[in-house]
């Protein structure tokens, strides 16, 4: 019985119809019926009121007004449906649609499907800016723990290299700075490849990067079939690949480039334009660095040019910190220490004694056994030292092997009386070495001792002042 009066074409029609033909329905048709029997009977002259006929105009008319105004309910309530779920979708519950009953294709139905259609995009939209919101803080955490923990720009670059990779869903980051001869390329920094790409030289002709420096614009180039013969440089800058240039007051000193899609897909331009915003940020980082770096190398310089004034002040220490870099090295170089280890100890010992220049001469020439008052005083050349090395932020590897040279395994040192492991291994090893040269060499209070009796002492104090595996690498490397 629903579908009887259920007018297929008029419920796809629009709203403008539908109400033409349900007021004709309603008011329209019944007037012109009940018109034309008056005009048929009156012509006749067979006007007269019958009941039944009366009974039957009045059903008719009845009839069609209640067909109408059923019709436009359904009309105008889903209508007000269609209004009360938008109030509610406005006020923030973003999870219902907008539902309504008619079915085909009409205005009411493509006006719900339209905004709900609206509402999802909504929907993904603040999701997407939730994720990036996320992915900010995210970023905004490690850049601020890097900050703190990084002693050197190339960490922190590491660390903006994999978040912003992570962040655009990249495979393959890489950050590469340009060199002096801007021949060749340096790569600064990897992210999702082998890391034996950190160092490598890629010339500057290279038909990716090349372009982006001669033309000094960011690139976007898509995935448009996949690469054949793929070798070294597909796996770096394989389409879809993003690579902006990293310039500073006009001035190209490297290049930023994320390839692959993690998601599939190309590359947008939106984030085209977030890796260049933030490749000019880097080269900003990166240039502000350089110049730190050069202040705090001017700083060192100074430093070290003190530590040659202290030695300059006793006619008997002249040389030690050379003597005692280059025998730690030699120590280093045998137990196997890295290349980075290996440095920090040669510029530890340079420095070691730097702290003595808040020493007064007569403490540091005394030609006696100094008292318990004097020998308080030349116990905090360490600590004087290390406050001179802490301004160098650059420098801070320098600050555990210069307060910690004077420390002994049994925790009977200076000046925080630290035992075993807690001494770092740089300062173990400057133990032995600054003690070696300074029982060899003449002192105000004695002659040199010769090289047996030095390595007898340095066995003496082995596992009490010394470490025990370092006292005997020192004593092989050194053969004695």
């Amino acid at each position: 019985m629903k579908n009887i009066f259920k007018l297929k074409s008029v419920e796809d029609a629009s709203i403008i119809r539908k109400f033409s033909v349900y007021f004709s329905l309603m008011s329209l048709l019944p007037f012109a019926i009940l018109a034309a029997a008056f005009f048929v009977f009156s012509s006749r002259g067979e006007l007269k009121l019958d009941s039944d006929l009366f009974f039957w105009a009045v059903f008719i008319v009845g009839f069609f007004a209640f067909i109408g105004f059923i019709a436009m309910r359904k009309t105008f309530v889903n209508l007000v449906k269609v209004s009360s779920n938008v109030k509610d979708i406005l006020s923030g519950d973003l999870s219902k649609r907008v539902e309504v009953k008619t079915g085909g294709n009409n205005e009411v139905a493509q006006l719900a499907h339209a905004f709900n259609e609206v509402v999802q995009q909504l929907e993904n939209n603040i999701k997407q800016l939730e994720k990036s919101r996320t992915t900010l803080q995210n970023v905004l955490i490690k850049v601020s723990s890097g900050v703190s923990s990084a002693d050197n720009i190339n960490a922190f670059l590491d660390l903006i290299l994999e978040t912003t990779v992570n962040a655009l869903d990249g495979d393959v980051g890489l950050l590469l700075m340009l060199d002096e001869t801007k021949k060749a390329f340096s790569v600064k920094s990897v992210y999702g490849a082998d890391s034996s790409y950190k160092d490598k030289a890629i010339p500057v002709d290279d038909e990716v990067v090349g372009w982006v420096i001669k033309q000094k614009k960011p690139l976007l180039i898509p995935r448009l079939r996949k690469m054949e013969g793929a070798g070294e440089k597909s796996s770096l800058f394989e389409p879809p690949l993003i690579c902006s240039p990293l310039a500073f007051q006009g001035k190209i000193i490297g290049a930023i480039s994320i390839s692959g899609k993690k998601t599939g897909g190309n590359f947008e331009e939106d984030e085209l334009i977030i890796l260049s915003n933030l490749g000019a940020q880097v080269a900003l980082a990166m240039e502000n660095a350089r110049l730190n770096y050069d202040n705090q190398k001017t700083y060192l310089e100074t430093v070290t040019a003190l530590a040659l004034a202290v030695e300059a002040r006793d006619l008997y220490s002249r040389g030690h910190s050379d003597r005692v870099s280059e025998y730690s090295v030699k120590l280093a170089e045998a137990i196997g220490l890295n290349e980075q280890q290996i440095k920090t100890i040669k510029e530890a010992a340079q420095l070691h004694d730097v702290g003595k220049i808040g020493i007064s001469d007569e403490i540091l020439r005394k030609p006696s056994i100094l008292n318990d008052m004097e020998r308080r005083i030349i116990q905090q050349h360490p600590v004087i030292g290390e406050g001179i090395i802490v301004p160098l932020h650059g420098f801070s590897h320098l600050r555990d092997p210069i307060r910690h040279h004077h420390e002994w395994i049994n925790g009977e040192g200076y000046p925080d009386h630290l035992t075993g492991d807690q001494i770092c291994i740089e300062a173990k090893i400057l133990a032995i070495t600054d003690s070696y040269d300074a029982m060899i060499t003449d002192r105000p209070y004695r002659k040199g001792l010769s090289l047996q009796v030095a390595k007898e002492e340095l066995l003496k104090y082995k596992g009490i002042r010394y470490d025990p595996g370092l006292v005997d690498a020192f004593i092989q490397c050194m053969n004695l």
